[in-house]
């Protein structure tokens, strides 16, 4: 059990038999009436986002969450595959778990899985991947029609928005979180 003190991003609440994840909070004092605590909690398994306002000083249930650094190793053609770097144990975890991330997941990439009772709930990526260009058309000097971008699929199979000057081959910085472009790796 925890309060509305001891509230922070990334805790996890157990709401009507539902484990939800604490996104944003902010704590209230209004000049009349008493403090509270409003929040955005985001349903672990199905990632849909609330707003919920939770009176100061209230117990909350909390669940307990087991943040796990693993590797990942493949997909093996349904699910993918996650060792644990401490104890070598291998666990699949379905694509509905991993969601957009799987995008981004190279093999041997570090992430944390996150477990509860023995589930994976939900799978972190590094915020920041290197991925290589594997196809994109050549960018024409003075087509500013788009921005001054263009798509870029890189190996992992995604599909990316690129800077004009981006070449098949080049290595890049990608947010794993919105698949945006930050910038090109020095060689």
């Amino acid at each position: 059990m925890a309060t509305t003190a001891d509230f922070k991003n990334g805790l996890v609440l157990q709401i009507d038999n539902q484990l939800w994840q604490i996104t944003e909070f902010q704590h209230v004092k209004p000049g009349k009436g008493p403090a509270f605590v409003r929040t955005k909690i985001k349903n672990v398994l199905s990632g849909k986002t609330v707003d919920k306002t939770f009176n100061a000083g209230v117990k909350v249930e909390t669940a307990t969450v087991d943040r796990r650094d693993m590797t990942y190793l493949y997909n093996d053609g349904s699910d993918f595959v996650f060792m644990d770097g401490e104890t070598y144990d291998q666990i699949s975890v379905p694509p509905a778990t991993i969601g957009d991330a799987s995008r981004f997941l190279l093999e041997s990439m570090p992430v944390q899985v996150a477990m509860h009772e023995g589930n994976p709930l939900y799978v972190e990526l590094p915020v920041t991947v290197e991925l290589e260009v594997t196809h994109t058309d050549p960018g024409l000097q003075g087509d500013r029609s788009t921005g001054g971008t263009k798509p870029a699929t890189v190996e992992t199979g995604a599909e990316i928005s690129v800077p004009l000057f981006i070449n098949t081959g080049d290595k890049l910085k990608v947010d794993s979180r919105d698949g945006s472009y930050l910038g090109r790796v020095n060689a």
